[in-house]
């Protein structure tokens, strides 16, 4: 299994505890964390706009990212959401062995 960090954006802090829980609790992430104050400027519908975001980083599987992308579509309130992943080339062998076993890779249900 390949650990991975997947970057998100989200325009409030409601939105990213909700989906933040929506992860960890369908094992799709082994933690997410939450960054405030996030301000990002970005082209969209050919204008240049400015927002205030939350940003979430989540500790994962690469096995889990296509999951975890339905999940984030079906659960966010963008209509394009960002969701990048970076791969993790280092890391403490304890941590990345506690990502793989709190992550599942395995069809999931959700029950919110």
């Amino acid at each position: 299994m390949e650990e991975i960090v997947v970057l998100m954006t989200v325009g409030s802090e409601g939105e990213a505890i909700r989906l933040s829980r929506i992860l960890v609790k369908a094992g799709l992430a082994a933690c997410v964390n939450i960054i405030p104050g996030v301000r990002s400027i970005f082209k969209w519908d050919g204008n240049i706009t400015e927002e205030q975001e939350f940003m979430l980083l989540a500790k994962t599987v690469s096995q889990a990212f296509d999951q975890l992308v339905s999940m984030v579509k079906a659960n966010h309130s963008y209509s394009v959401p960002e969701v990048i992943a970076l791969p993790v080339k280092y890391g403490s062998e304890e941590y990345l062995s506690w990502i793989r076993g709190a992550t599942k890779s395995s069809k999931v249900m959700v029950d919110e």
